[in-house]
């Protein structure tokens, strides 16, 4: 069974047969020396429980958020499904406080009935803006670089999305099966643990920017969360596991909510 009753958007995420578990886990961990804090998430979104299928092979259903907040970020969170052949998936965001010149650190870990579709980038809040995406691009290039030539290329993405990516967009859709299993296992792991190592690099050195920086940042923060809630690829997903009032509540309340 998965955990139940959690309390706090703090408490540990865990869920039976969930396949992306250890990225989670990492990531809590990863985050620790940050001295994380709980961030308000309503009692009824922290954990989810309903069922898909037919009504002669329903499949249980849990959906869980975590979340915390730390002096330079906003809003730390994870989007956590697990539906057993369905679907499993981990959305992983960090929004950073408009007062530091960071980047959004973004994590798409989704597995499907025809495959697995996985997403890692820093995402820039301004992409035309040299001085917010030069000093970042500089050092996750190289990343880019090194675990792109690993992985099938996941194909082109939509013109409208494109401002809210970086060229180091790592994007790929790979198969079920022992293949794909090796795959999330000696390139996604490591390449999501080198992106967010650099982020938390970031973190560490970034100083606060003074108040006409902080509204420009600010600006594009919000362009970028009011995209990304319009266009959430989970919303039907969600909406027949938990109907979309729920959903919609869940999209723009907690997990796009700026």
């Amino acid at each position: 069974m998965s955990t139940l009753n959690r309390s706090s958007s703090l408490d540990p995420v865990q869920i039976d047969g969930w396949r992306w578990q250890p990225f989670l886990d990492h990531a809590v961990q990863a985050l620790q020396p940050f001295e994380p804090q709980a961030y308000s998430v309503p009692e009824r979104f922290l954990q989810q429980e309903g069922t898909t299928g037919s009504k002669a092979k329903p499949v249980q259903v849990t959906t869980a958020t975590w979340a915390c907040r730390t002096d330079k970020l906003r809003q730390v969170r994870a989007a956590c499904v697990e539906a057993g052949a369905a679907a499993s998936v981990l959305n992983f965001v960090i929004n950073p406080s408009c007062h530091y010149d960071l980047p959004f650190f973004g994590a798409d870990l989704v597995t499907l009935p025809n495959g697995h579709l996985l997403a890692l980038d820093l995402q820039p809040v301004d992409k035309q803006d040299e001085r917010h995406t030069g000093p970042v691009w500089e050092k996750l290039m190289p990343l880019f670089e090194r675990w792109r030539q690993e992985l099938p290329d996941g194909g082109p993405i939509p013109e409208e999305a494109q401002p809210y990516f970086s060229p180091a967009f790592l994007w790929t859709r790979i198969p079920l099966g022992a293949e794909g299993d090796a795959l999330i296992e000696t390139v996604i792991k490591p390449a999501f643990r080198d992106y967010l190592n650099l982020y938390l690099e970031l973190i560490s050195t970034a100083q606060p920017v003074d108040d006409v920086r902080s509204r420009h940042l600010l600006a594009g923060q919000q362009r970028y969360t009011a995209y990304r809630a319009e266009k959430d690829p989970a919303r039907g997903m969600l909406s027949r596991f938990y109907g979309s009032e729920w959903t919609e509540a869940y999209i723009h309340d907690v997990l796009f909510d700026l």
